[in-house]
């Protein structure tokens, strides 16, 4: 069966807590997940894959999002915001979610590539 788990992402530039001097450039993001399936389902676990203007790439994995493990009941959504801090003031992420269905089905929402960059920066 496939799950349609759309997940749509927004950026912002954390100014106040960046120091470019330093090479810190703090970012934070804001994900809505949504699920246009016929079963409800629960986020298990993320993976994430953050790579920075030098090359670096860094890889998370965890349980949950922001603490949470939330069930998606069929055309509901969850949002939340989390933040990454780069050494660059353009790098990238992508990753997925692990889900699985209330019948005990898991299966992997991607997470579309998506850009962290200082305003104005790229033009």
């Amino acid at each position: 069966m496939i799950y349609q788990i759309p997940i749509t992402v927004e950026t912002f530039y954390i100014a106040g807590q960046s120091d470019a001097a330093a090479e810190r450039f703090v970012f934070a993001y804001t994900i809505t997940i949504r699920n246009e399936s016929a079963a409800t389902v629960k986020l298990l676990r993320r993976y994430w894959s953050i790579t920075d203007a030098n090359g670096k790439h860094t890889e998370v994995r965890g349980d949950g999002v922001v603490g949470e493990q939330p069930e998606l009941a069929p055309g509901s959504s969850y949002t939340y915001t989390s933040g990454a801090v780069l050494e660059t003031p353009v790098g990238t992420m992508q990753g997925h979610y692990e889900m699985q269905t209330t019948d005990g089905n898991e299966f992997e929402a991607p997470i579309p590539l998506f850009r962290l960059a200082v305003p104005n920066v790229l033009n």
